[in-house]
């Protein structure tokens, strides 16, 4: 059975804290946007390794439910500045 955004938000979560999150997708193909904490001081390329490890094996490995995933990883203030400033 193919993951629901939905489905793919809660893992996310369950293993990032975030102040605001948005998934959407098609069932194999996913576009999130992810406000976390945990991203500051942090490059991309550390942020993206943050939300791949909360994703663990359901995007990584020949069994991995989660084909491809488009992420835009901000921090709280960040997302302040762009989505409220």
């Amino acid at each position: 059975m193919l993951p629901t955004p939905e489905k793919v938000q809660s893992y996310i979560e369950a293993g990032l804290s975030c102040t605001h999150i948005q998934v959407e997708g098609d069932g194999a193909h996913f576009q999130a946007l992810i406000v976390s904490p945990a991203f500051e001081g942090k490059r991309t390329v550390a942020r993206h390794q943050l939300v791949y490890a909360a994703l663990g094996d359901r995007i990584q490995g020949s069994n991995a439910e989660i084909h491809a995933l488009a992420m835009t990883t901000l921090t709280p203030a960040e997302y302040q500045e762009q989505f409220n400033g």
